[in-house]
Formats: C-alpha cells, sequence, structure tokens
C-alpha cells in the first residue's frame, strides 16, 4: 500500500497521469467458457454436411437395392412365362404333326389294299410294281419323320403297341400269346406310339 501511495503521490508531483488497472470480472469469464463449451458440443452433436451426404447415399443405394431386386424377380417371371409359351407352342406343333401323320396313315392302308388287289391278278405287273414304288416312296417320307411301322407278326402280344382283334388257333405253346397275323399295322414316331397295330394273337384250344 505503501509504495502504491508513493508511487500515486510520485506520479502527482511528476504530472504524469497513474496507470489505469482494468479488473476482469471472474463470474463473467466463466460465463464465457461455458458458453464456449456449450457451442462447441452442440457442433459436435449435429450432423455434418458429410454425414448428411453419406446418409442421403445410402437411402440411395436401399433404394437402388430394391430396384434391383424387383427386376431380377420381374425377369425371373418373364423368363417362365416365356418358357411356358414355347413348350405350349412346341406341343401344338406336336399335335399338328400327329394328326397329319395318322391321316397318311390311311393313305398307307389304301396303298396296301391296291397292293394286294394287283398280286391277285396275273396281269398287272407293272400296276403293282408302280403302287409298291410309290408306298416305298411314301414309307421312306414317313421314315423321314421317324415314323416307323411296329414290329408284329411272331413278336409277343405287347398290349402296348398291339391291339387284339381276333384269335387264332395254335398248335404250340410256343405260338401261344404271340401275333399270328396282322389286319392293320401300326406305326410309332420315336417311343411313341402313333397308331397300334390291330392283329390276331395265337391261342390254344380256344
Amino acid at each position: 500500500m505503501e509504495s502504491r501511495q508513493q508511487d500515486n503521490e510520485r506520479s502527482t508531483s511528476t504530472g504524469e497521469s497513474a496507470p489505469t488497472v482494468k479488473v476482469v470480472d471472474r463470474r463473467w469469464w466463466a460465463r464465457s467458457e461455458a458458453d464456449a463449451g456449450e457451442s462447441a458440443e452442440s457442433a459436435q452433436s449435429k450432423p455434418t454436411y458429410v454425414e448428411e451426404l453419406e446418409a442421403r447415399l445410402a437411402e440411395k443405394d436401399r433404394m437402388l437395392q430394391g430396384y434391383v431386386e424387383q427386376f431380377k424377380t420381374a425377369t425371373a417371371e418373364f423368363d417362365q412365362a416365356r418358357a411356358r409359351g414355347r413348350r405350349e407352342v412346341a406341343r401344338e406343333v406336336e399335335r399338328g404333326r400327329r394328326t397329319l401323320l395318322v391321316d397318311l396313315l390311311d393313305v398307307i392302308d389304301n396303298l396296301d389294299r391296291a397292293l394286294e388287289a394287283a398280286e391277285s391278278r396275273t396281269d398287272a405287273g407293272s400296276l403293282l410294281q408302280g403302287v409298291r414304288m410309290v408306298r416305298d416312296q411314301f414309307v421312306s417320307k414317313l421314315e423321314g419323320y421317324g415314323v416307323r411301322a411296329i414290329a408284329a407278326v411272331g413278336e409277343p402280344f405287347d398290349p402296348a403297341v398291339h391291339e387284339a382283334v381276333s384269335l387264332v388257333p395254335v398248335e404250340s405253346s410256343e405260338q401261344e400269346d404271340r401275333v399270328a397275323g396282322v389286319v392293320r399295322r401300326g406305326y410309332q414316331i420315336g417311343d411313341e406310339v402313333l397308331r397300334p397295330a390291330q392283329v390276331a394273337v395265337g391261342r390254344r384250344s380256344i
């Protein structure tokens, strides 16, 4: 205190003004620091611009993934529908071909009858030869479609490919239940029967 008074007196005697002493309010300083801390904490709690962009990007990715899944599902359903359509078309084509082939078999039947009639005549050599050539050509065309005659005479009777229309007596047990004659030839395409062969089946003690 004495030193401060001496300084004041010295300043007064010399005509110089005493330096001003600023008193800092510590309560205001503490409030300023607290406000600064709250501002920093608030800034940290709020999402930054980059975080907002990342959130938007993640949402877009989820939406895109959903669209991709929908596209895959739609593509799979389309492929299944297209496969079903192809199978239906193939079946329709097969039905049409079967109908055509069955109708053509009637032509072979008529040629066979003509050959049998020509064979009973001695003066029909040229007719017989011509009809046989036409029939052979026609059969060759059918074979090109995969159609072939069903084996019958001498074969064991098979209800899958043979249709029994009559029974004929046979003498031996080996001939029983075998095809003894053909009433109408049967045909198949691949492993599928177009028309069963109408046959006579051997039977002992009729």
